[in-house]
């Protein structure tokens, strides 16, 4: 299954640039994934093809205009009909791993990347939803249209190279990852944990499973509530790390 994104931008050389990089990169060049980068500019009228301006009744910023905005996105959805329209906005719901894995189902997205002092309400009438990205102010919404580009598009089959990584990183399962190790064995005065230079693999899924529920328990309470836990996790989380 491939998967498409359009977003509309004021800075199409910041998704292009970013999306001709690393695994994404890869995954266009093998026709896992189209990212197309439009810029909103192209469907201002005049020379100077102005996307801004002053918001009525006054205040401080100036405001995406309606009309470019409104055409980026006609032009767009005619390109994807079947794709739903998104606008980077603080006033949307929290973007998350869930979400992803919606848009990622749902094969294709356009993604419109809010600037200056937000958008003119008036376009809200051809956009199907708004994302944020949490509680923080970038200064426009290309960041954030590449953050969702790309968790989404690690969730297409054949986008990573191990088709396990997606299914056991953080918040798949509702649970921080457990902690990892690699070589060398001894990192001054650091070792790795025996469990695992064990071989004993059932142990060490236990010591990973024991390790996941206490980091989420203790760092993403809100996370750890939502859990359903399994009689065989209430009695691990009785044990001590030793008892493993």
């Amino acid at each position: 299954m491939a998967f498409s994104a359009e977003i509309l931008t004021l800075f199409p050389r910041m998704i292009s640039g970013y999306a001709s990089e690393s695994i994404l990169g890869k995954a266009a060049e093998k026709g896992l994934i189209s990212i197309v980068a439009t810029d909103v500019r192209d469907f201002a009228p005049g020379k100077h093809r102005v996307t801004d301006d002053a918001p009525y009744g006054g205040g401080a910023g100036m405001v995406m205009k309606v009309e470019p905005l409104v055409g980026a996105i006609e032009a767009a959805k005619a390109r994807l009909p079947a794709a739903k329209v998104i606008l980077l906005s603080p006033r949307g719901k929290t973007f998350d791993q869930a979400k992803a894995r919606e848009l990622a189902a749902a094969g294709s997205v356009i993604l419109v990347c809010g600037r200056y002092e937000g958008v003119d309400e008036r376009a809200l009438s051809v956009i199907d939803e708004e994302l944020s990205l949490g509680d923080f102010v970038l200064t426009g919404g290309e960041l954030g249209a590449l953050i969702v580009v790309d968790a989404v598009a690690r969730l297409i089959p054949g986008v990573l190279g191990n088709s396990e990584s997606a299914q056991t990183e953080s918040f798949e399962s509702g649970l921080l990852e457990h902690p990892h190790y690699t070589r060398p064995p001894e990192w001054r005065g650091q070792g790795v944990p025996e469990v695992l230079q064990s071989g004993d693999h059932a142990r060490i899924a236990r010591w990973r499973r024991w390790h996941a529920l206490q980091l989420t328990r203790a760092r993403r309470p809100d996370l750890f509530a939502k859990l359903e836990l399994s009689k065989a996790d209430v009695k691990l989380l009785a044990k001590t790390e030793a008892e493993l």
